[in-house]
């Protein structure tokens, strides 16, 4: 059985710090991208960044790069994401998914195959 498992949101204050992780399981990882996106209420869901298991490669939209920070731990089957500088408009449920990785890894942040759960992120002013 395919599992992804978000933790590590919570309430923060502007300027703050969290790491997200995403635990995956039931898949052969090194096969995937990971994605992280995130869905405010009454957004759409957005794709942030997202890492490929096979060899590293990142990518990180305009809105976060600079501030977040995508890691991976193959050994662990597990996917970070270190949020820093937090804004109230980074409030939101921050998910993890996971796509096999077919010509380009970001093909992830279009059409993944599996979604976690999704952990709440809310950032006070």
């Amino acid at each position: 059985e395919v599992q992804l498992v978000e933790s590590g949101g919570g309430l923060v204050q502007a300027g703050g710090s969290l790491r997200l992780s995403c635990a995956a399981s039931g898949f052969t990882f090194d096969d995937y991208a990971i994605g992280w996106f995130r869905q405010a209420p009454g957004k759409v869901r957005e794709g942030v960044s997202c890492i490929s298991s096979s060899d590293g490669r990142i990518y990180y939209s305009d809105s976060v790069k600079g501030r977040f920070t995508i890691s991976s731990d193959n050994a662990k089957n597990t996917v970070y994401l270190q949020l820093n500088s937090l804004k109230p408009e980074d409030t939101a449920v921050y998910y993890c998914a996971a796509g096999r990785e077919v010509l380009d890894f970001r093909v992830v942040l279009l059409a993944p195959d599996y979604w976690g759960q999704g952990t709440q992120v809310t950032v006070s002013s």
